[in-house]
């Protein structure tokens, strides 16, 4: 698993836009990444600079799944979301399995 050592979040309004998209809230991308969130490489989207995707959940719960890069600014390693969409059932199911077999 990947541990992310950040200080916070990269917005503009190019990636709040697009990350918005799906109906998820800037506030429940954020809150994905609170707590643990499975991180992985995503070397398929990965042409001109390093992607990862993050699956977390919202403060109700709702599984989120995020695209994102990290970027440093004036010192400081931030998460710059790319994309992020609600997981569907069979993604839930997936990750609640693994998450359960983890935990044994």
């Amino acid at each position: 698993m990947i541990v992310l050592h950040v200080s916070g979040f990269d917005w503009d309004s190019g990636n709040r836009t697009k990350c918005q998209k799906h109906g998820v809230s800037i506030p429940e991308i954020e809150e994905a990444f609170q707590g643990e969130p499975r991180v992985a490489p995503d070397p398929k989207h990965s042409d001109e600079e390093d992607r990862l995707v993050a699956i977390g959940r919202s403060s109700s719960g709702r599984p989120i799944f995020v695209v994102f890069t990290l970027r440093t600014k004036d010192g400081h390693r931030l998460i710059r979301p790319v994309s992020a969409r609600y997981m569907h059932a069979r993604e839930i199911d997936a990750y609640e399995k693994e998450s359960s077999e983890t935990e044994e």
